[in-house]
């Protein structure tokens, strides 16, 4: 990980280096976390380490592990596909609101479009934070196009389990392609204004990611 310069929000930087550390595995579940050891490595005093670490155990991220110490919670399959159930039903309603207003927005209808185009511009060596980037862009697009904020603030605290989820299958190049296809039939539903199929695919989609998220993340456990 690369120091940090001491920056007024030096806390939010901490917790957002080791969350991005956490989500592409540089630190993987089960790895022990010292704070001693992450000040060193991000180049800052044990404060901010402190106060991000308690921030991610309070988010379920990382549990706490012998004297004093953390170490990195492992996924639950089971928790990980409750989760995709819910932003299911969220997904769906903001495709739906999407849809309804993606002729009236001009701005929301190109911020679509562009997260689309990067999405479906990444390759075999695209690196698995910008893929999980591009993917967490483009929902974002559709959340805003939906015109509801709440949608957004009741999805953002789950948005670091998504993202480390992600992980599991977004390294997989079949299963990378098959995303962004259904993202473009999201998009397009959404961006013809056809409501009831933009519901429909966004629904589908999610179900599928968290069937698939799910097998990943058991096949893993198993052959540990």
């Amino acid at each position: 990980m690369i120091p940090l310069d001491p920056l007024p929000n030096l806390a939010d930087q901490v917790y957002e280096r080791i969350l991005a550390a956490i989500i592409d595995r540089t630190l993987p579940p089960g790895q022990r976390v010292r704070q001693n050891e992450l000040a060193e490595k991000l180049g800052v005093s044990r404060q901010p380490v402190s106060h991000a670490l308690h921030l991610l155990h309070r988010q379920g991220l990382v549990a706490e592990s012998g004297r004093r110490g953390f170490e990195v919670t492992q996924l639950d399959p089971p928790r990980i596909r409750q989760l995709y159930e819910v932003r299911g039903a969220i997904d769906a309603l903001a495709a739906k609101l999407a849809a309804r207003r993606s002729k009236a927005d001009a701005t929301g209808r190109d911020r679509l479009e562009s997260a689309l185009r990067a999405g479906r511009s990444a390759d075999e060596k695209t690196p698995l934070a910008r893929l999980i980037a591009f993917d967490v862009d483009f929902h974002r697009a559709i959340y805003r196009l939906a015109g509801n904020p709440v949608i957004e603030e009741m999805i953002a605290p789950q948005w670091p389990h998504m993202r480390r989820s992600m992980a599991t299958v977004l390294s997989e190049l079949d299963y990378r392609d098959s995303a962004w296809t259904e993202h473009a039939e999201i998009a397009a539903h959404i961006l013809s204004g056809n409501a009831r199929a933009a519901e429909a695919a966004a629904l589908a989609h999610a179900v599928n990611a968290g069937q698939k998220t799910e097998e990943r993340l058991k096949a893993t456990l198993e052959a540990a």
